[in-house]
């Protein structure tokens, strides 16, 4: 975690000078949704570290039928995103969010209780729905809540926090695990629905200054009449191509998730000699350092210009990642460790200009009044990257050496040295659809 308050956010006078505030983000507004965060992202490292043994030893699912439930459920995900951003526009992005986060908590909870193949699947598709959707809402919540100079810094902020409780939630988890026990199971997925509700609760109690598009404070407020009228039109978001080609390339850039989590533990037990304990090692040096540098990686994309150029650079040191990592075949087996780690440390710088650079984007080029539309379209193509990347990842690189990873990086570069002209495009455009 970073140890000063990002350049564009302003000294709280409510805050000590003290040694701990500077872990403390200085903005009120943002300290709230921390906690919140903490809270969710606890629950959801708790779920995850027991899920899928849950899953398959205590419901008694195949990894093929999980797969395919998962598979289903990643879909669904994608087509809630658009709709929910929509109804976030349409009945204000806070309702909207806890409705979604208390049915995601509904339905976490109903894994405890369902009896059948079929009921799994429809179950899953629902959270899955539920979930991602919220998470296009919560980012239109952002933009609703924190002025426009400190909506990316902000993110930055609980993403590191986000990384936190995951490896909280993680550690708690390996109690559960090393119990063994379906009681512990259902304890951990019964805490992580706790968890959403919870969060459902703050979130209602959250202060959205009026209902607007804009910057907080800006008093723009929208009548019922006046969202319900914007709520009937095309979704401007879907007419507007810049947007559109920067939402694809950002989905290109997001493959990285899978060749973190899917391609590179695969790369290491398959096709090098480095030991098995590397993979979590991986994992472990990514989280460090996205927690490090998040923040920091923000600046300079205070404009799309410097956001794409954050998303260039991105690309370019993905690319070397993927080369490196790929060097690690043939080599002994403590330099391939050290050749993967060397990879991975690539992959995190990578990983948090090119979420600034999106983030920031997604925001600078959406329309002011129209954030969930955007944002829904926008979470839409990252859940679509979620869900295909794996098999990219596992049938594209996997088993093709340094060219399969070579294609990939060429990919990931040039996806984010596209951003550059894909910007030019929209300020080009002059004001988004109305």
């Amino acid at each position: 975690m970073t140890t000063a308050p990002p350049a564009t956010a302003a000294p709280s006078p409510d805050l000590p000078a003290s040694g701990a505030s500077r872990l403390l983000h200085p903005d009120p507004t943002v300290r709230r949704l921390a906690r919140i965060t903490l809270l969710n992202t606890v629950g959801s490292g708790l779920s995850l570290s027991v899920g899928v043994l849950f899953f398959t030893r205590f419901l008694g699912l195949s990894a093929g039928r999980l797969g395919f439930a998962l598979t289903a459920a990643g879909l669904c995900g994608v087509l809630a995103s658009v709709p929910a951003g929509r109804a976030a526009d349409r009945w204000g992005s806070r309702p909207v969010l806890v409705a979604l986060v208390a049915l995601t908590g509904l339905g976490t909870a109903g894994y405890t209780l369902v009896d059948g193949y079929p009921a799994f699947v429809a179950l899953a598709c629902l959270v899955a729905a539920a979930d991602r959707g919220s998470a296009a809402v919560r980012n239109a919540l952002y933009a609703e809540v924190l002025p426009a100079d400190k909506r990316v810094a902000g993110r930055a902020y609980l993403r590191v926090v986000t990384n936190v409780g995951l490896c909280l939630g993680t550690g708690v988890g390996a109690i559960a695990l090393q119990v063994d026990s379906r009681a512990g199971y259902l304890t951990a997925i019964l805490a992580d629905a706790a968890s959403y509700l919870a969060v459902a609760v703050l979130f209602r109690r959250l202060r959205v200054p009026g209902w607007s598009g804009a910057a907080p404070g800006a008093g723009a407020e929208k009548t019922v009449e006046e969202r319900s009228a914007e709520g009937k039109r095309r979704n401007p978001a879907l007419r507007d191509g810049p947007f559109l080609v920067v939402t694809a390339l950002g989905s290109v850039l997001a493959l990285q998730f899978a060749m973190l989590e899917v391609g590179v533990p695969l790369w290491i037990v398959q096709q090098t000699d480095a030991p098995r304990i590397t993979v979590a090692g991986t994992l472990i040096v990514n989280t460090v350092l996205v927690i490090a540098f998040q923040v920091r990686a923000t600046r300079g994309t205070e404009d799309p210009v410097g956001a794409a150029r954050a998303c260039g650079r991105s690309g370019l040191l993905l690319a070397a990642s993927c080369l490196v990592v790929g060097l690690a075949h043939g080599t002994p087996a403590a330099l391939a460790a050290v050749v993967v780690l060397a990879g991975v440390a690539l992959q995190a710088v990578g990983e948090v200009l090119g979420q600034a650079g999106t983030w920031a984007l997604s925001y600078d080029l959406a329309g002011e009044r129209a954030h969930g539309a955007y944002q829904g379209v926008f979470n839409a193509g990252m859940s679509a990257a979620l869900m295909i990347g794996p098999a990219v990842v596992s049938t594209a690189v996997i088993g093709h050496g340094l060219a399969g990873w070579a294609a990939l990086g060429a990919l990931l570069a040039g996806a984010g040295l596209a951003m550059g002209p894909a910007v030019r495009w929209a300020r080009r455009r002059g004001p988004v659809p109305a």
